[in-house]
Order: C-alpha cells, then sequence, then structure tokens
C-alpha cells in the first residue's frame, strides 16, 4: 500500500474548477488522500472505514482518493491502525499529518492546536481596561483569580499592565511593570504548570520579561515590527510571539486582501531575523478596527478561515467586546452569551487559541465542539459509553 498527500497539487490551479477545490482544501483545512497499490480486500475495506467518516470516495480495483478534515485525522489514524497491519502506511499517515498540522512553539511546549487548542486567559492589572479594569487591582484580588483560572483549566495566563481599548492612555513602561512583574515570579513559582503571556507594546518590558525567563508568550498589538530592537531580543529566544494586525490608522478597500498582505509582509519580517515561523501566532485584531465596534468587526470574524494557509495558529479575541453592546444593547457583564456564540463559529473556522475571561464556559464550548467534530459513528462506539 502507497499513500500519498496530493492537496498541494491543487496549489497552482489551471482551472476555475481547481481553484475552487484548493479554496475548500485550504480554508476548510481538509487533507486530499490518494491510497495505491491496493488489493481488492483492501479497497473495500478501506473504502467501508472512509465511508464512516462521511467523506467523499472514489474508489477502483487497486485505489482510493478521499479527503479528510484535519480535526478527524487522528481518529481515522486509529481506525486505520486497528485494521491495517501496516507500519509503513502509518508512519506515511503520521508524516502527512505533521505537514498539515498547527502547531505553536513557546518556551518548551509544542502545542498540536488541532488536539488540543489553547484555553488563554486575560488577566489585566489595571484601573481602566475596558471589561476587568481595577476588577483585579489588588494583590489578594488577583492571586485569587489566578486560583479561579488555574482551576477552571486555563492553558495560559496573560497579564496585561497597560490597556489598549479605543482611546487609551499611555502609562510609563516602570508603572507597567510595576503593576505585572511582582506577579509573573508569584504566579510562576505556585502554578508552574500554567504558562505565562504579558500583553505588552513596549521595548523596556520585553526586555525585562526576557531578562526575568519566567514568562513563555508575549502579545503584542503592534506586531512587533515598531521597533527594531524587538526582534533582536527576541530572536535568540525561545518566547512564542502573538502579533496582531491593527487597522485603526486605516481604512480598507478590501479587508481580506489587506490583512493578508499584512500577515504575509509581518511572517517575513519575524522570520527574517532567525524568529521560528512555528514561534509565531496571528491575531485578526479585531475591535481595533478605525470605527470602534463598527461593522468591519464581523467582517473579521467571518473571514477567519481567510489564513489557513498561512498554518500558524491563529487566536479569537472577541471576549465581552463591543459587538454584544452594538448589536444587542448588552453591558459587560452580559456579553458571555454573544461572546461564546461568536467564538463558536470562529473555532468551527480555524480559530484556535481563545483569549478569554470566562474559563469555564470556554472549557464546555471547545469540548463539546471537538466532542461533535469527532461524533463519527462505528459499530463498536456504544461499548465506550
Amino acid at each position: 500500500m502507497n499513500i500519498s498527500d496530493k492537496t498541494e497539487e491543487f496549489a497552482h490551479p489551471d482551472s476555475f474548477e481547481a481553484q475552487i477545490a484548493y479554496d475548500t482544501l485550504r480554508n476548510a483545512r481538509k487533507i486530499a488522500l490518494q491510497f495505491t497499490d491496493l488489493s481488492e480486500p483492501e479497497v473495500v475495506k478501506l473504502t467501508k472505514l472512509l465511508a464512516a467518516f462521511d467523506v467523499p470516495i472514489r474508489a477502483n480495483k487497486n485505489s482510493v482518493q478521499t479527503v479528510l478534515p484535519l480535526t478527524a485525522f487522528q481518529l481515522f489514524m486509529e481506525h486505520f491502525k486497528d485494521r491495517f497491519q501496516n507500519s509503513v502506511s502509518q508512519e506515511k499517515l503520521t508524516e502527512i499529518y505533521a505537514q498539515h498540522g498547527v502547531y505553536w512553539n513557546y518556551g518548551n511546549q509544542h502545542r498540536d492546536l488541532i488536539q488540543k487548542p489553547l484555553i488563554y486567559g486575560i488577566l489585566n492589572i489595571t484601573p481602566d481596561s475596558f471589561y476587568d479594569g481595577g476588577r483585579y487591582f489588588e494583590p489578594q484580588k488577583i492571586m485569587d483569580r489566578v486560583a479561579e483560572m488555574v482551576a477552571a483549566g486555563v492553558d495560559v495566563i496573560e497579564l496585561g499592565g497597560q490597556t489598549t481599548r479605543p482611546g487609551f492612555k499611555e502609562i510609563t513602561a516602570d508603572e507597567e511593570l510595576a503593576r505585572i512583574m511582582p506577579y509573573v515570579k508569584q504566579i510562576h513559582d505556585s502554578y508552574p504548570q500554567v504558562t505565562l503571556a504579558v500583553d505588552t507594546y513596549k521595548f523596556e518590558i520585553m526586555r525585562d520579561i526576557v531578562k526575568d525567563g519566567e514568562v513563555d508568550i508575549i502579545n503584542d498589538v503592534n506586531a512587533f515590527t515598531d521597533d527594531p530592537r524587538k526582534l533582536a531580543l527576541l530572536a535568540p529566544t525561545k518566547m512564542g510571539l502573538l502579533t496582531m494586525h491593527s487597522s485603526r490608522d486605516t481604512e480598507y478597500d478590501n479587508l481580506t486582501q489587506e490583512m493578508r498582505n499584512f500577515f504575509k509582509q509581518n511572517l517575513d519580517q519575524l522570520t527574517a531575523v532567525g524568529i521560528d515561523r512555528d514561534r509565531i501566532a496571528l491575531d485578526p485584531g479585531i475591535g481595533y478596527a478605525k470605527v470602534a465596534d463598527g461593522y468591519q468587526d464581523y467582517a473579521m470574524m467571518r473571514n477567519i478561515d481567510q489564513f489557513n494557509d498561512f498554518d500558524r495558529p491563529t487566536m479569537i479575541a472577541i471576549s465581552r467586546k463591543g459587538f454584544g453592546a452594538k448589536l444587542f444593547g448588552l453591558k459587560k457583564e452580559d456579553r458571555l452569551s454573544v461572546t461564546l456564540i461568536a467564538e463558536t463559529y470562529m473555532y468551527l473556522h480555524g480559530g484556535n487559541i481563545l483569549r478569554v475571561h470566562d474559563i469555564t464556559e470556554t472549557k464546555q464550548l471547545v469540548k463539546m465542539l471537538q466532542t461533535i467534530n469527532n461524533g463519527y459513528w462505528f459499530k463498536n462506539a456504544s461499548k465506550k459509553d
């Protein structure tokens, strides 16, 4: 049996039909596979297995073609292993999955975000952040909140000492450091299993974070390219970089194409200085449009799958934002339901880092959607219940 990945054959389409096929594969994160040199019994067995995944199948006497969702690929490999005792073919499937997987390297972590989306908790130690400003500004309240987040199953806790809400007032680097650094070591020592991130656009903060060595991710709303010292500082580290697109100073004619151009250029700039591509994750920047809480936000929620072909993790960062007020007149404390609805759409279209205030509910969202995504029926499935 030979297995080949046919996905990239559509990368340079020579017809409109081929363009449709490539866009479908790319945006939906699907893999085109061809199995050849099969015996007739193997064709029957493989066709029966693939039919359980509700995918298109073309079979003839000694070959099978199909398209599998990346989210179902691991499950397919498990059932393939049970039915075909062929280690070479199993290794080939593993190799194909690795080529299409969405990985993020930060610190000593190598995270497969298709299998394990990241629950990325927000902890703003500020008096003026749009949702939780002033709520966690005292030491005991901060550590109590950290304990709640950890108990709920957060993967990353992001500390923010400078709000970037619309119309924000900038504080000094010294004040920002004074807000966050006392808690970096305290959280790291108390909860070493939790990754720490810092939301900052200031070089001075990044410099102290790198020196301290206890933070693994930096989130920069300025995409790391506004100050060349940032790239020189971060290139030799193992830091994960969360790079954000912002259009507060720009109004676009073609939003999606301009965003794609931005991320392509930004990725080129970051990798050109030696930053490994697997260390970089993307944030579309919802809420950072020229018109605050305007309709551009909805277009950016919708077009999230247009960046899947960059093969980088994409952040969903819409927790309790102003669209809940714009559409429904909801106060900040009443926006959880609409946040979860919008996050569900974005998750199903490729978002795999969920930057949120509400850990428990987001964990439930991810588990429910993952369970549905792998809700294929096999005859012996009931034995697991």
